[in-house]
Parts: C-alpha cells; structure tokens; sequence
C-alpha cells in the first residue's frame, strides 16, 4: 500500500534549523523538572516530549504521574511555544490527550505489536488533525509495523510519522535493542512521504553512543530524531542510562551533520558509477559461489540420506562458525556481520538437506 494521502508540511513547518529533533524526559517527573528541561532545549527541539503512562515490562516499576502531567505540558507549551507531545496506548489516554490539546500523540513499541490496540487508537483518532506517530513494533516484523500505519492512513490520519526504535533480541549486543536498519529502510521505500525518526536513546541503552547512531541514522537519510533528555539523567525515574543532558543533547545536535541525498557534479557521479559498476560485478561472482556450495551441500544431504545421518550436526556448524570469524577478523570484516550471514547460509543449507532427506 503505497501513501499517496499524507504530505510533509506539516513536518517542514516544524524543522528548525539542522536535525528534525523531538527531545525531552523519558517521563514527566515533577512540573519544575519538565518546564526545566524544555527551556534549556526549546532553541534546538521541534518537539517536546515526555511520557506521563509508561507501559512496563513488570510490575512495580514506575508507570508514569498520569493524567497530571496534561497540565504540566500545557505549562511547557505556554512558555516555551513548543507543541508537546506523549505516548498514548489506548483509547482513554487518546481523550485525554485531545482534551487537553496535546499536539503529537505516539503509540510505543509494546502497543503497537498489538493490532486490536492500533485499531482501538486509529478509531479514536479519526481525522485527526493532531500528529501521530507510530514506533515499531518491540520484534522485527516489517508487515506488523507496515500494517499499524495503513491503520492509521485508512482513518484518515493525514500528518503521521513513523519512529524507528530498535528491535528486541535473546542475543547479547552493545545495543539495548539492536537496531536492524535494513527494515526501516525497506519500509521507508514503502512509504517515501512518511517522515522516519530514529529513536537513538531506545536503541543504545547508553547515553555515551547516542551521538553515533543519530549520525548513522542521518547518514542513512533519515527525517529526524528522538532523543531523550532530562536535567539530572542519572537519578531519572526511568531509564536513566540513556537520556542526556540539555548541555549534552546541544552539543550532539551541534556536531550532527545532514546528509546531502545525492551530489551531481560530473566527477562524482563518474567515480561512483564504476564503483556500483564493480559491486555488481562482485554481488554476480558471489551468488554463482554461494550457488556451488548449495551444490555441494546438497551432495552432503544425499550422503546423510544414504546412511540414514540427522540434517544438523552442532559440532560441525560450530566448526564452521568459529573457522568464518577468525578469518573475517583477519579480513577486518565485523563478526556480527559474519554471524547473521553464516546463519543464513545455514539455515538454506538445512532447508535444503531436510528436503532430500524427506523425498521419497
């Protein structure tokens, strides 16, 4: 489904100069705190936001000051002339929020796994002239994030958004959730009139590499960033470890640079067209070797079938594992990298003995 409904004037008419940027506390603490932190911001943000219900994964952690904090924000955009925006996850907060005219409504990670929720929220905001956004679902399933938009769009909701904040995963990495850019960029080709935000402060947990993902995500020719930012950071009710400070979120926004979408000086274009040239080149070598080591793996499963051998052996694919990342870190090749492409591999190889293994 492509979007032919919604525009970004809305989205150009809020940009300041440099970065789209939505920043503010992960949740509305006390009214001074929140009025504290959007005047120290109010020069760079196009957004304020704070959370005021903060979904859990457990009970007994903080779940947000409620429906109180409505004030404070009404306070900040009194003051600061920021539109201030919260997370909502159901139909009651959409009312609330519309009451007390909150300018930008998102719908988090955990809600928007669920389509009956999406739906419920869809319903309450139809025709809506405020801004939604939708963040991904918590795992990565494209058509699931996909979907909760086209709910959205069917509602006739013309000034949406969508905020990419990084995917859970069982597997230990330097990310809180490892941030899995091919699929923003997949639904971005879906989608090209839909702004993409980058959720850097979800995605690393950390506050000391916020700086890089926001610039990977600009790199990447995303239309902006959500970062959060409270005054003490550390001794924040919620995760503390990833917000910044005002001083700290100026000094990443003044060092942030935009990417120019292309260049068409004839030299560049020149150089980069023979690079691509011998990409392709390459991408061919390496599908007609990946086709012969299929060839062989199939010889393989011929072999297991004669004598009556299981498809998967642990000890040999841990061999092959371990041999492929010693060798790519003397290429210099990550070793990320090289699990997610041996895992593959794998994976077709398996798919393709226990097909053998199963003819009759």
């Amino acid at each position: 489904m492509k979007n032919t409904l919604t525009t970004n004037d809305w989205f150009t008419s809020l940009k300041k100069d440099g970065p789209f940027l939505i920043a503010g506390p992960c949740s509305a603490e006390t009214p001074e705190q929140v009025l504290a932190i959007a005047h120290q911001i109010k020069d760079v943000a196009s957004i304020f936001r704070a959370g005021i219900w903060k979904p859990r994964t457990r009970p007994g952690g903080f779940e947000g000051v409620g429906a109180i904090g409505l004030d404070w924000l009404k306070k900040v955009k009194e003051e600061t002339l920021l539109p201030v925006g919260i997370e909502i996850a159901t139909a009651e907060h959409v009312d609330l929020a519309l009451q007390n005219e909150i300018d930008v409504l998102w719908i988090g990670a955990r809600t928007s796994v669920n389509p009956f929720a999406v739906q419920e929220i869809a319903n309450a905001l139809k025709g809506t002239d405020k801004i939604v956004m939708l963040k991904n679902p918590v795992n990565p399933d494209m058509a699931l994030w996909m979907g909760g938009l086209e709910r959205l769009l069917a509602a006739d909701i013309k000034k949406v958004a969508l905020i990419h904040r990084g995917f859970s995963t069982y597997e230990k990495t330097k990310y809180r959730n490892v941030p899995e850019w091919q699929i923003p960029l997949d639904v971005k080709q879906h989608f090209p009139n839909i702004p993409m935000i980058n959720d850097p402060s979800h995605i690393t947990g950390n506050r000391d590499m916020i700086y890089d993902t926001a610039q990977m995500a600009l790199n990447l020719n995303f239309d902006g960033l959500m970062i959060e930012t409270h005054i003490t950071p550390d001794t924040a009710w919620s995760d503390a470890a990833q917000q910044v400070t005002p001083q700290m979120l100026i000094e990443i926004f003044s060092q942030l640079k935009i990417r120019d979408l292309s260049n068409f000086e004839e030299s560049f274009q020149i150089s980069i067209h023979n690079h691509r040239n011998a990409i392709d080149e390459l991408d061919s070598k390496i599908l007609k070797l990946l086709n012969k080591r299929m060839q062989i793996v199939e010889g393989i499963g011929e072999l297991k079938k004669q004598k009556n051998v299981a498809v998967f052996q642990s000890s040999r694919w841990q061999e092959v594992l371990d041999k492929m990342k010693k060798e790519a870190l003397d290429l210099e090749l990550g070793e990320q990298f090289i699990i997610a492409l041996y895992k593959a591999i794998h994976q077709e190889s398996i798919l393709r003995q226990g097909k053998i293994i199963n003819k009759k």
